[in-house]
């Protein structure tokens, strides 16, 4: 029978769709996760709108708005490597690092990372030293990265302590930490406006939650009047007492879930 014929072929094209649009999907999430925090990522989504808004001109036939709108996406090329000319450069050589496709820092790894920042915070509260650290997660800091001085340096306790040394070059402002590396110095946070914060809550508090209320980052610092350390995630200052607590708030955050669920699983 002829449909008996053609099965075989009809499967395989099935499958050869379905592994295309999962490789296409799969780029495109990867595409968006690498623009995600930046400029770029907005404008992208501004044009993901404009599209939506050319379908739908077209099916409620407004032919001025529909004419205008494929006007704009006939020359949308020129738009693109205007607008996004510094992410595409950075982005390019980003990829050039394998930043693109890495696989997340193992729970090692993050301990390690955990362990040089608590005893950078630790010696530096001791002091009385402030200082203002932002680690990177799943959300990329370029936008503020780009607003300090490039650093590139592996993250240690002895370098972090460096950088807040009081009359440092690079002491004010905040560092960035990505993966196991400080990324740069120096940076320039934007300050929280929630109404519910103090007024004599300091400048570094107000960075430290207004960076964890536009990012998805972990904000750890020391103020300069008590020697507290705190840590702000999710619009939020997390009270810490002691290493214990800094350990285990660190690590619950920076995990990720899925490999803690795979241990108590094991």
């Amino acid at each position: 029978m002829p449909s008996l014929t053609h099965t075989p072929d009809i499967i395989i094209f099935i499958a050869r769709a379905v592994v295309e649009i999962a490789i296409l999907w799969l780029v495109f999430y990867r595409v968006l996760l690498f623009f995600e925090g930046t400029r770029a990522f907005q404008v992208l989504r501004g044009i993901f709108y404009l599209i939506i808004a050319l379908f739908v001109s077209q099916f409620l036939g407004f032919e001025v708005l529909s004419w205008l709108l494929r006007n704009f996406f006939s020359i949308w090329i020129i738009v693109i490597v205007v607008i996004f000319q510094h992410e595409l450069r950075s982005g390019l050589a980003r990829l050039g690092q394998q930043h693109l496709f890495t696989i997340s820092m193992g729970e090692p790894e993050i301990k390690a990372l955990v362990d040089e920042i608590y005893d950078a915070v630790f010696r530096l509260s001791k002091r009385k030293n402030g200082c203002l650290i932002a680690i990177e997660r799943e959300m990329k800091l370029d936008l503020y990265v780009e607003s300090g001085i490039v650093i590139d340096g592996k993250v240690s306790s002895a370098l972090l302590q460096s950088i807040f040394m009081p009359g440092a070059p690079l002491h004010d402002g905040g560092v960035v930490i990505r993966g196991e590396r400080v990324a740069a110095s120096s940076c320039l946070f934007p300050l929280s406006d929630n109404p519910s914060v103090g007024k004599t809550v300091g400048t570094r508090h107000r960075a430290a939650l207004g960076l964890s209320e536009h990012t998805d980052a972990l904000i750890v610092m020391v103020s300069e009047q008590t020697g507290e350390i705190s840590v702000a995630f999710e619009g939020h200052f997390i009270a810490v007492h002691n290493e214990e607590q800094f350990m285990k708030q660190l690590n619950q955050i920076l995990v990720p879930v899925k490999r803690v669920k795979n241990e108590k699983l094991a």
